[in-house]
């Protein structure tokens, strides 16, 4: 059983959440998960996922992120002058917010406050980045995520500063979706420091697993090995999905699960199973 929930977040923004396996709340383990750039809590795979894991006990919360350009209509890109003001910084802090509010009961009262983060893409990046800032994350998974937060060249970004915005098209939708200087401005005045992946994985010390597909053209395999070389490998392990792109092979609409995201899926279960659901002798680092 799923349920819809609207949060207000301290900047005044709006961010859509459904929750899946309501009867799992009280006393299981949480899942976020965490679209990525021009993803949405409703695409493709997200909603197959959060019913799968609801399936297997935990208490999933997929959500949209309040500049991702998705309004009311859950599949639609109607509020393109949000997702042109978007910055990663905003959505860390929106991911975190979320975080404290399922903690202090915003969704009902859960006696078990173990939870992990699962982040797709870009989202990936956003998880880890969120993860070295709050030490309640007790496991976390990426899947196709990216290394790079800056993805631009001198040329592009030149571009990008004497217009005051870049326009790109979306593939699905043949929208042209403009992001304005703001994003450029965040990625490069916080690059060495809040947005400095390499810097948020040597703080890590949490599991932390790394899905990616072999033949990902959108995020090569060599960010996932990047991410793993950035990473405590006492605590770290990756997982190469062989002949898998970037969504492992899912579309959206969603017409069905497949032989690849099958494996994504036990690969992720095993790891949250052992990692949220074994006991825990040392919760001092859960506050």
């Amino acid at each position: 059983m799923s349920k819809d929930f609207i949060l207000k977040t301290s900047r005044n923004d709006i961010l859509r959440i459904t929750a899946y396996g309501m009867k799992n709340l009280a006393s299981s383990p949480c899942l976020i998960f965490v679209h990525g750039f021009k993803g949405f809590k409703d695409w493709g795979f997200w909603n197959f996922t959060s019913n799968y894991f609801a399936d297997k006990n935990y208490f999933v919360l997929s959500f949209n992120f309040s500049h991702n350009g998705i309004g009311d209509n859950p599949s639609e890109f109607t509020e393109l002058d949000k997702f042109a003001n978007n910055t990663i910084s905003l959505e860390i802090d929106e991911l975190n917010e979320l975080i404290e509010n399922y903690r202090s009961g915003f969704f009902g009262k859960t006696n078990n406050k173990k939870f992990g983060l699962l982040g797709h893409s870009r989202g990936g990046a956003v998880s880890i980045l969120a993860a070295s800032e709050n030490k309640a994350v007790s496991a976390l998974t990426v899947w196709a995520s990216v290394a790079k937060i800056d993805r631009y060249t001198e040329r592009q970004k030149n571009e990008w500063r004497e217009k005051g915005y870049v326009e790109i098209l979306n593939a699905r939708t043949k929208q042209l979706m403009r992001l304005n200087v703001t994003l450029l401005d965040d990625i490069e005045n916080n690059k060495d420091s809040s947005l400095n992946l390499e810097k948020a994985l040597n703080s890590i010390k949490i599991p932390f697993l790394i899905v990616h597909g072999e033949q990902d053209v959108t995020v090569p395999f060599k960010e996932a090995e990047q991410l793993y070389e950035w990473s405590d490998k006492n605590n770290s392990e990756i997982e190469i999905i062989r002949s898998a792109g970037h969504t492992f092979n899912i579309v959206h609409p969603f017409s069905g699960s497949n032989e690849k995201f099958d494996m994504v899926l036990t690969k992720t279960e095993k790891f949250f199973n052992i990692n949220l659901f074994k006991e825990i002798n040392d919760d001092s680092r859960i506050c």
